[in-house]
């Protein structure tokens, strides 16, 4: 870590297991996608709906959700506001279509100890879900495609919901119909999203930088457990 790094954010990582279920962002967190399969999708989108010929280049994507990343894409090359809403549906559906159909184009790479991570979780009793700003059937593809699938029991996407507090809103009701309303919640994310979604709804978050985001940037946000990798909380 850096010796800039606020005060606030933990030097060590001891309590980190101390939730009762973990909630995993998707890109970044748990993988990095090597190819243009959702990118693609996106593009065929917004060219088939809306006839716009553009893709996400030079959008800060990261964090956001899919309906987020239509939305600010279509704005830059001028789809009014109107016309990005009445026809929002189409173009979620073929997002998905050209994902289903090129899924095993994927090549989704674990990030560092994500696997052992997940695996001592899980011999502690945890509950474990996502909750990312992907659709859902692009999501399970990115998981599946990553090997990563079978650990999780559900996931909450961004398919009726634009801000990630709303899809972490769903994730901590899920957790609750399961567990309890008295269970507690920590969330895993490599963006300031993901850490200022979980301060909102005042759950812990894990804050990793395998993602885009750096140490030093991730902690200006103060996450409650801060680490370059999952490697560091082993």
């Amino acid at each position: 870590m850096s010796d800039s790094q606020p005060a606030s954010v933990r030097s060590d990582q001891s309590g980190w297991m101390d939730a009762d279920a973990y909630i995993f962002d998707i890109d970044g967190t748990l993988l990095n996608t090597r190819d243009l399969v959702h990118w693609n999708a996106l593009h065929q989108a917004m060219l088939e709906v809306y006839g716009v010929d553009t893709t996400i280049e030079g959008i800060a994507y990261h964090g956001k959700t899919d309906i987020g990343i239509l939305g600010a894409a279509l704005e830059r090359a001028g789809v009014t506001e109107r016309a990005f809403r009445r026809d929002l549906p189409k173009a979620l559906a073929v997002l998905c279509r050209e994902v289903d159909r090129h899924a095993e184009q994927l090549v989704a790479d674990q990030c560092t100890c994500i696997v052992d991570v997940l695996q001592k979780l899980h011999s502690a009793g945890k509950l474990l879900g996502v909750a990312s700003g992907n659709l859902q059937s692009v999501g399970w593809h990115k998981v599946k495609a990553a090997g990563l699938r079978e650990a999780f029991c559900f996931g909450c996407f961004s398919d009726n919901c634009e801000s990630r507090v709303e899809i972490f809103t769903n994730a901590i009701m899920e957790v609750h119909s399961r567990l309890g309303s008295g269970a507690s919640v920590c969330f895993v994310g490599d963006t300031p999203a993901d850490i200022q979604a979980a301060h909102w709804l005042e759950a812990k978050v894990i804050a990793v930088s395998t993602g885009t985001f750096t140490i030093d940037q991730l902690a200006t946000y103060a996450p409650d457990f801060l680490v370059s990798s999952c490697q560091e909380l082993l």
